[in-house]
């Protein structure tokens, strides 16, 4: 008797990890690299840009290093509205997926090689943002698709994900932010594109493991898609596509105030906060920062051992390359903390700070992927109402941490536990909104147009992340008229708003879902 698959895929994938199919985790590393790559770039672009030319910067000021900060962070959300068009009806998604991959290869290479010429700089952001846009929403496209099920499973599924992608944001900033601050801001760049380029040969060597799952689109199954949405009245497909409208217009607001930790936070972290560690104080931050870089290489190698186990016998090729690029990374990290340990003083980063965020999706992202697969599973209105206000919550404790910086001020040297436990808050905020939109789009859209709905989740992120960099370059006139604690004030009330009206909303929401729990 043929054994029955459970996922979609060949029978490797049938083989499991934490309870969900291998493929997962093919992508689950794949993401992580890009993600270490888009992360770490951006860690140190405005601390690049704002930094003297005597320390090998361009020596902006704060505002246009910041307005450019927004275009680029804007324009990566946008063209994967293209990127989904052409994988829906053209090239499919596992081919846009390592286009994607390759061009953002080239362009932190472009990055890298800006020592040379001032130009490469814009020619690498140009790439990266093509790049992002053919691969961004194809690869959540096709977690959603190894599943033959549209319930719990899936959301549990896409928190696991979005564990991969923190992963990968984690060491990113950790290694290519210390590497640019501390050694050469290039090497930094030239780092994040290294890493880009083993997690698209790992994908490549390793695609087949999704079975038909991401190919090219052809007659016979446009044809079979479209009797699948005959089956779905008109009514319930256009309800169920305005709440993915609602989901992601709401997300514009959440994103517009967690993407100050690229620009604005990472300002108050550079020039308002107090950094520089010695003694006993530097020796804690050391045992500190060893403990959070430490613990997420042992928990992500465990999970690699499980994989190539699993997949080892087909997908040979596919795991050296992954394998390779874990043992150059534990190289990085050793020899980073070694080089940190021979320090007497220490003066902590200021990029080091947002590898918090990811640190604690790490920590928290298999909790709450239990919690939405247990009876306590909250509405997805209700998690993106939670979302907004822990957000919320977390300026206002940055907000309350400003209250003695006087007027106008450019530097401060304000304690770092409001910033450790801002970015706590943001973390927590993001595991409510970010993988559960991304399980939502996946189960309400239709699939035909799937990959295109990803594209419009994204570009909610393009306008959010826009004007969370417009409204960042305004940090110094706020500051100078109203004070620090009211410009982290805004951002406090807005999303609390925001977040209570969806609570509000919940009932009527949830019925325009038509059963998609």
């Amino acid at each position: 008797m043929e054994k029955l698959n459970i996922f979609n895929g060949d029978e490797i994938n049938q083989r499991t990890i934490l309870g969900h199919p291998s493929g997962l985790f093919t992508l689950f590393f794949t993401e992580m690299w890009e993600r270490f790559s888009y992360y770490g770039m951006r860690a140190i672009l405005v601390l690049f840009l704002i930094s003297s030319i005597d320390n090998e910067g361009w020596g902006w000021d704060r505002a246009d290093a910041l307005e450019l900060y927004a275009l680029y962070t804007g324009l990566v959300y946008v063209t994967p509205i293209f990127g989904g068009l052409i994988a829906d009806n053209l090239i499919g998604y596992r081919k846009a997926i390592v286009a994607g991959a390759f061009l953002m290869t080239l362009g932190h290479a472009a990055m890298a090689l800006e020592v040379f010429y001032d130009f490469y700089l814009y020619v690498g952001l140009v790439l990266l943002i093509l790049g992002n846009g053919l691969f961004k929403p194809n690869i959540s496209s096709i977690v959603g698709q190894m599943y033959k099920d549209e319930g719990k499973l899936k959301d549990g599924a896409y928190t696991i994900f979005y564990m991969g992608i923190n992963a990968g944001a984690f060491l990113g900033i950790l290694l290519c932010g210390y590497i640019g601050e501390n050694v050469n801001w290039h090497y930094g760049f030239g780092l994040a594109g290294i890493f880009m380029l083993f997690g698209m040969l790992q994908f490549h060597f390793g695609q087949n493991i999704f079975g038909d799952v991401g190919l090219k689109p052809t007659k016979s199954k446009k044809i079979e898609e479209k009797e699948n949405i005959i089956k779905t009245s008109r009514k319930v497909t256009i309800d169920r596509l305005l709440v993915i409208v609602i989901f992601s217009f709401v997300t514009i607001f959440f994103w517009w105030g967690f993407e100050q930790a690229g620009g604005s936070m990472t300002i108050f972290a550079n020039d308002y906060t107090a950094r520089d560690l010695e003694g006993t104080g530097a020796l804690i931050f050391k045992i500190v920062n060893t403990l959070l870089t430490i613990v997420p290489m042992i928990i992500l190698t465990i999970i690699l051992y499980v994989l190539f186990r699993n997949t080892f016998e087909k997908y040979a090729v596919s795991n050296i390359f992954l394998a390779s690029s874990f043992v150059i990374i534990w190289g990085i990290v050793i020899w980073m903390l070694k080089r940190e340990f021979n320090e007497d003083a220490t003066e902590v980063p200021a990029s080091w700070f947002a590898i918090l965020n990811s640190f604690f999706i790490i920590v928290f992202a298999p909790i709450f992927s239990k919690v939405w697969q247990s009876k306590y599973n909250p509405t997805g209105p209700i998690k993106f109402g939670i979302g907004l206000i822990l957000m919320a919550t977390g300026f206002a404790i940055l907000s309350y941490g400003s209250i003695d910086i006087p007027l106008g001020a450019s530097t401060a040297s304000q304690s770092m536990i409001f910033l450790i436990l801002a970015y706590l808050f943001h973390t927590l905020g993001e595991l409510c909104v970010s993988p559960v939109g991304l399980s939502y789009v996946s189960k309400l859209a239709p699939k035909k147009i799937v990959g295109f709905m990803f594209a419009i989740w994204l570009l909610s992120s393009a306008i959010a992340n826009y004007f969370a960099g417009i409204t960042g370059s305004y940090i110094d006139p706020v500051v100078q008229e109203y004070g620090m604690a009211a410009f982290f004030l805004i951002f406090t009330i807005i999303p609390t708003i925001v977040g209570l009206l969806m609570i509000f909303s919940n009932n009527k929401i949830v019925k325009m879902m038509h059963g998609i729990n």
